[in-house]
């Protein structure tokens, strides 16, 4: 791809509606400042100046989606309780869409409370429910699900799935089946729960840890030959036609197949100064998932969301990619 493509691709996001499947949350931070340790016990005592509720999970994937300019549709279960309003409020708040979202009865909102002292996240309390479904929440959400697809006609569809219980088997084989019969991509960040249920996707992205775990295998070095047989073993057992394994710092993998050889490659992560991971995955996925969803080369895709889920490592906490950031950097490294 040459500059003039790249510009039209961040051109293009904006025509693009991804509907987004998964496990969302409430990401609260209360920030402060540390400057002594406790007489009651030797933890640092964090003096609160700030407290902010953002979106988190799935819902910072739709963050990530609306950002590049895309059009984000959630479709998720929240708890009936005073989380899953503050949950819908700050979806409103941000300009997106809340008609994909289930109130249940059965189940609370998850929220992950971290306390930041001087910059560094010096703590995390989760308050979730991660049992599966109830068959009628299920039934449910699978109904709007259908109602969407159906009026909307998204570009692509986004599992991001957290492992609590939101995503179950019988979820992705319905989505995945409507899907492929409409010609609709879908892209999958998994989790080990229901690593090997998402079958015949178009896009798999693991990453390196939940590989291991969802194949029971062990990569010794990251190095092309290894993780290409890994890729092997996930393809034969799940058909994705795609796979895109994050490996942290170092960079991205990718495994496809143009026009039937088997292509992979790495790409490095580009040098930058690392002030928090989190949310970069889901970083990826959204920006790789835009990607596909405009039928750029499996190269490209890699490419362009590894550079942004480094942009993101910068800042502290989870927090949406910068479009214009990233369409300068693509730019500068492509001159």
């Amino acid at each position: 791809m040459q500059q003039n493509d790249y510009i039209k691709l961040f051109e293009d996001f904006n025509e693009v509606t991804a509907l987004i499947i998964g496990d969302v949350m409430i990401d609260s931070y209360i920030w402060g400042k540390v400057e002594r340790i406790s007489p009651e016990a030797p933890v640092p005592i964090v003096a609160v100046n700030k407290r902010e509720n953002r979106l988190g999970g799935a819902a910072n994937v739709a963050l990530n989606i609306h950002s590049m300019g895309a059009r984000p549709v959630l479709c998720s279960v929240v708890g009936n309780d005073k989380k899953g309003d503050e949950f819908i409020q700050l979806l409103e708040e941000s300009g997106m869409d809340t008609s994909g979202l289930i109130r249940s009865n059965s189940r609370i909102t998850t929220a992950k409370f971290r306390v930041i002292g001087n910059k560094v996240q010096m703590l995390r309390v989760d308050e979730e429910d991660t049992g599966s479904l109830s068959k009628e929440d299920e039934t449910l959400l699978v109904e709007r699900f259908e109602h969407i697809i159906a009026r909307q006609k998204p570009g692509v569809i986004i599992f991001q799935d957290y492992d609590k219980g939101v995503i179950t088997p019988g979820l992705i084989e319905k989505v995945v089946a409507k899907a492929n019969s409409m010609g609709v991509p879908v892209a999958v960040d998994p989790k080990k729960n229901n690593f090997l249920s998402y079958k015949n996707v178009t896009l798999f992205k693991p990453n390196l840890k939940e590989l291991k775990e969802g194949l029971h295998i062990d990569v010794p070095v990251i190095e092309k030959s290894e993780l290409r047989k890994a890729a092997s073993q996930l393809r034969e057992v799940i058909h994705a036609g795609i796979i895109l394994i994050t490996l942290s710092e170092a960079g991205i993998f990718v495994d496809y197949r143009d026009d039937n050889e088997k292509s992979t490659h790495i790409f490095p992560t580009w040098v930058r100064s690392v002030s928090d991971v989190s949310g970069a995955g889901d970083t990826v996925i959204s920006v790789a998932s835009l990607c596909l969803a405009l039928g750029i080369p499996a190269e490209e895709i890699a490419f362009i969301s590894n550079m942004a889920g480094g942009i993101v490592c910068e800042k502290v906490g989870v927090i949406p990619v910068d479009k214009i950031k990233l369409l300068k950097e693509i730019l500068k490294l492509r001159s």
